[in-house]
């Protein structure tokens, strides 16, 4: 995506803010000058003259975006230099390890279920689209954040774009936190399926997951995303280890689990069958709900501001995601149609571990995925405390150094963020629909809405008033796509929390599911 814009724009645009700011000399915060604290526009502007400055950092006005970015992250880092924790530390080799273990995760295992409910070929189709609009809405997310490197995560990112009113930044901190603590208690539920998994129930359910509960809060303890890039690689490397166990012990074992024994509903006889396209009565829940595991899995902006913010060199994140994006189509593709070819659609479940009738090959293939298990989760409540903690403790010394008091609120907080997590996970226990709950409420906003927002404010900064005319076909072709995406925001909004909701209530009623804080093992 192209960052250059035209010279003359440039100069009418930088002349014209100069000579207002002369004239009007509104109040800056000094920390704000600095690239420190998150844009606020009570602070640094009057309120008549929100958003002017949208195409560079608001302290020094429209200009080249590349030059503004050295000097704003290089004023950032020279003022953490003296601090004994630094945050500006990432290279993109380690942001590109954090993207792997975000998008390399436990959620791949939903897209045989996915494939067996859109059909194989409409599902591979969506896997592809889903990836080429992630990858462009990514783009246009690094895009802002290179204009405004003081941003620090999604919430000051949602303020700015829409005209710098308080409460839009209060509702995205709160859509932020929600989307985090429930990522957070998908692994909580699903460190407790695994444990039920291996010990065959020995523990109550309600006790299990409050030991993967603990377990993620000690791991989380780490302040930088320099320190969880290491773990990230690990973590990244074997999933992808357990899902090729998975796809591999799918289509050597003689049968899938449940063979021709009928199942509940009657439906698991035959050999596994595999559809092209979906089946004839094929409801809108159900086609909705697989629609959206699949977007879950690969939407993930709502973290990437957080990761830009400390990288080194912000300019090089496309190299990141571009290697992430290749991965995940490849590997969600081949994963996803193979383990569906073997199990068929009567044997599938969500995760596809459950599909495996070797209980030898079920258990080696999902102990490979317990460092994700843990880890994702750890990341996403890392992302939250650093939300909190930067707000609670910005311009003091417990920010940036090992105090008493900082390392405690830190802890404390996570630990708020892990107790949340837990309640989530006893309350709704069940993953396909977790996940289905996540991406309507969330991934519209964080996924789509933002991100077409994003591009028409660029641009009309970029090109003035009437920049769809001015551009010709480029213009109005990129305005007609970025409606598109945030229309698909919304129907994901609408059409997609309903068919959640409601099929959340069928499984309820159809007694598919457990109880809330329930002993009774979830085990696959």
């Amino acid at each position: 995506m192209a960052l250059g814009r035209k010279s003359n724009v440039v100069a009418d645009e930088t002349n014209n803010i100069s000579s207002l700011d002369e004239k009007r000399e509104p109040h800056r915060d000094p920390a704000i000058e600095t690239g420190v604290y998150g844009y606020d526009v009570e602070k640094t502007q009057e309120r008549g003259r929100k958003m002017s400055r949208l195409g560079g950092p608001t302290t020094i006005g429209i200009a080249d975006s590349d030059e503004d970015s050295v000097v704003s992250v290089g004023k950032q880092m020279e003022m953490e230099a003296s601090n004994s924790i630094k945050y500006r530390t990432c290279s993109w080799q380690k942001t590109a390890a954090l993207l792997f273990s975000e998008y390399i995760c436990l959620a791949i295992m939903s897209f045989p279920y996915s494939y067996s409910v859109l059909g194989l070929v409409p599902g591979l189709i969506i896997t592809v689209v889903i990836a080429g609009l992630v990858l462009y809405t990514s783009l246009i997310v690094w895009e802002f954040c290179i204009r405004h490197p003081e941003i620090r995560d999604v919430c000051d990112l949602g303020q700015m774009l829409y005209y710098g009113w308080r409460w839009v930044w209060y509702a995205t901190a709160v859509m932020f936190l929600l989307n985090n603590t429930f990522i957070q208690g998908l692994h909580v539920l699903t460190g407790a399926k695994y444990l039920n998994t291996m010990t065959n129930g020995s523990v109550c359910t309600v006790g299990f997951s409050a030991i993967m509960a603990v377990i993620s809060w000690i791991c989380s303890l780490p302040r930088t995303f320099d320190t969880l890039s290491k773990l990230a690689t690990l973590s990244a490397f074997f999933t992808f280890v357990s899902v090729l166990l998975a796809a591999i012990f799918a289509g050597i074992e003689a049968h899938p689990k449940g063979y021709n024994t009928g199942g509940k509903t009657g439906a698991q006889v035959g050999e596994p069958t595999v559809l092209v396209v979906a089946a004839s009565g094929t409801t809108f829940v159900s086609g909705m709900n697989a629609f959206l595991n699949i977007s879950y899995t690969f939407i993930g902006q709502i973290t990437l501001p957080s990761f830009i913010a400390e990288m080194k060199e912000p300019k090089d994140f496309p190299k990141a995601l571009w290697a992430v994006t290749i991965a995940e189509i490849i590997l969600f593709s081949l994963v996803g149609a193979v383990v569906y070819a073997y199990t068929g659609t009567q044997y599938n479940t969500a995760p596809a571990f459950g599909s495996l009738g070797n209980e030898l090959y079920l258990k080696v293939s999902f102990s490979f995925m317990i460092p994700t298990l843990i880890f994702l989760g750890v990341l996403y409540a890392s992302v939250s405390a650093r939300f909190l903690f930067f707000r609670i403790f910005e311009g003091t010394r417990h920010k940036g150094n090992h105090t008493v008091v900082g390392w405690a609120s830190w802890a404390g907080i996570l630990a708020v963020t892990w107790i949340v997590a837990f309640i989530v996970a006893e309350v709704i226990p069940f993953f396909s629909d977790l996940l289905s709950l996540m991406s309507s409420l969330f991934d519209s906003f964080f996924g789509f809405i933002f991100w077409g927002t994003a591009y028409m404010r660029m641009r009309k900064t970029d090109y003035g008033p009437g920049w769809v005319t001015k551009r010709g076909i480029r213009g109005l072709a990129g305005f007609t796509f970025n409606v598109f995406i945030i229309l698909i925001g919304c129907y994901m909004l609408t059409a997609g929390t309903y068919a959640t909701v409601q099929s959340i209530i069928d499984n309820y009623h159809a007694g598919t599911v457990n109880g809330v804080f329930t002993c009774k093992s979830n085990g696959l």
